[in-house]
Formats: C-alpha cells, structure tokens, sequence
C-alpha cells in the first residue's frame, strides 16, 4: 500500500494522556494529551497535536531531540537555564533545540501542533 498524505482536517487518532514525572513538576504536573498523526519510530519521528492544562515543569532535551512547535489556542512559556522567558499563543512558532534546558509553563490551556526529531542514538 502506497504512504498516504496526512491531513490535519482528518480525524486524529485516539489520543494517548500522561503528566509530567513529580520529579520534574512545579507544582500539581497538569494532564496532557496526545494525538500523534504521523510516526517513523525508526527515525525518532512524531508529528501531531498536543493539548495540555496549565501548569508547569521543567525540561530538558537531550543532544538528539529538536521540537518544532506551533501554537494553535491559548498560552505558553518557555524559561531557559539563564532565566529568558519568551510567551507563546496562537499563531506562534518555535523550535526548541537538541539540548535545551529549562521550564515549560502553560499559562492557559494550550493546543498546539508539533514535530519531533528524536533518533536514536
């Protein structure tokens, strides 16, 4: 069978739900949800929506991982190590690269679309 075209106007798959380690959370680690619409795990691969309630945690990619993300409703930001914050919303794109540490805030419910390159090692 031939690849087809994914196309966001489709129905996304069921999603998958999870919460930030306690580890790594700032305060209460808020829901998450998942819908990945396209995966090639054999490239580290995953393109999709995520949807997530406010909250906070940290984070911290290792030298592989990149995200490029572009936010679809509500508002977030992003804080590095050196304490630079840059907010989010709709319309907004960013691209987190391989390496980056710091903090994840949602500061209103978010839904945004991402990709990301995890391969592996």
């Amino acid at each position: 069978m031939p690849p087809r075209l994914v196309h966001f106007a489709d129905p996304l798959p069921a999603p998958t739900t999870d919460r930030p380690a306690a580890e790594r959370a700032i305060g209460p680690p808020p829901l998450r949800t998942t819908r990945e619409a396209y995966a090639v795990g054999t490239e580290g691969l995953s393109i999709g929506e995520w949807e997530c309630e406010p909250g906070a945690w940290t984070i911290a990619f290792h030298d592989r991982r990149h995200e490029f993300f572009q936010v679809l409703a509500g508002r977030l930001r992003i804080v590095d190590e050196a304490g630079h914050a840059r907010e989010f919303g709709p319309g907004d794109a960013c691209v987190i690269p391989a390496g980056f540490r710091g903090r994840f805030e949602v500061l209103e419910a978010v839904r945004k679309r991402y990709v990301m390159i995890d391969p592996p090692a």
